[in-house]
């Protein structure tokens, strides 16, 4: 069985950058009191992110999610953060930040009503007042599955809406916590149904025990629900409390899964070893937008 702290393939070295940009932006973010998925769930993209692209994807209803996926290295427990001033706050990032394209990300907030859509909303409508010439992508959760909060978040009309299938469908049971395969595919579906011109994207880890079968599964059913966007990456166990790596695929594995995916009809797909959800997402939403 794989694991990861055993010696990963050569594929899998990066190489750290920490220049200015990147301290510069590690600072910004500790003075406006903001999270970014690119720490909370240790993103090993974060330096290449930071130092070279100056990107960064925002994580907002603060950094304890009410979820335990045993993928996931985000701190996991009952939040007491809800900070109206946040969506301010990020915007001004955003701005100061200098950015064209914009995720917005945010912790599973099971404990809200309305699954902190209201927040979500309110931080599009900041970052595009404030930034109207940035392109503005969400990742929310499945937001307990309810449709008032998802069309509250599309209503602030984000350029692009992404949500994470994660796994295939057999492995989903032992990967998520409390998401289902099929919620996961119903809300692309009715996001898509609120706003047929908005594109929507979603992402695979690999590595987790499934199959090749499976994989090409999972296209087929992100397709069936008008999802345009797919991201395939390999999963990367980040501490020794989570899942173990069942297989490393190779760069030529993945080079045939984005070849599938896109000839299967996705406006895009980014696939590799170290491809994660956000991963030039700028780059992601124009193709998406040019081949619409």
């Amino acid at each position: 069985m794989a694991n990861e702290y055993v010696r990963k393939p050569e594929w899998l070295k990066i190489k750290l950058n920490t220049n200015e940009d990147y301290t510069g932006l590690k600072k910004m973010m500790r003075e406006k009191k903001l999270h970014t998925v690119c720490e909370e769930a240790k993103c090993p993209n974060i330096h290449e992110c930071w130092a070279v692209r100056k990107t960064a994807t925002f994580m907002i209803l603060g950094s304890v999610c009410t979820r335990a996926c045993r993928f996931c290295a985000v701190q996991t427990g009952l939040p007491t953060e809800l900070d109206w001033n946040e969506p301010k706050r990020v915007a001004e990032s955003v701005e100061q930040m200098g950015l064209k394209h914009v995720v917005i990300t945010a912790v599973a907030r099971d404990d809200l009503k309305d699954g902190g859509a209201g927040v979500f909303a309110e931080t599009v409508r900041a970052v595009r007042e404030r930034n109207p010439f940035c392109s503005i992508e969400v990742l929310p959760s499945d937001m307990n599955g309810k449709y008032e909060n998802l069309k509250l978040l599309m209503d602030a009309k984000p350029d692009i809406l992404n949500h994470n299938i994660e796994t295939v469908r057999r492995l989903t049971p032992r990967v998520r916590a409390r998401a289902t395969y099929e919620r996961s595919l119903e809300l692309l579906r009715r996001a898509k149904e609120l706003n047929p011109l908005t594109p929507t994207k979603s992402s695979i880890m690999i590595g987790l025990g499934e199959t090749k079968e499976e994989i090409i599964e999972t296209m087929d059913d992100l397709l069936a629900n008008n999802v345009d966007i797919v991201t395939i990456g390999q999963y990367l166990q980040p501490t020794k409390r989570h899942l173990k790596v069942q297989k490393y695929w190779s760069p030529e594995e993945f080079n045939e899964l984005k070849e599938i995916a896109l000839a299967k009809g996705f406006s895009h797909c980014e696939a590799g070893p170290l491809v994660r959800s956000s991963y030039h997402a700028d780059e992601q939403v124009r193709a998406a937008v040019s081949n619409r």
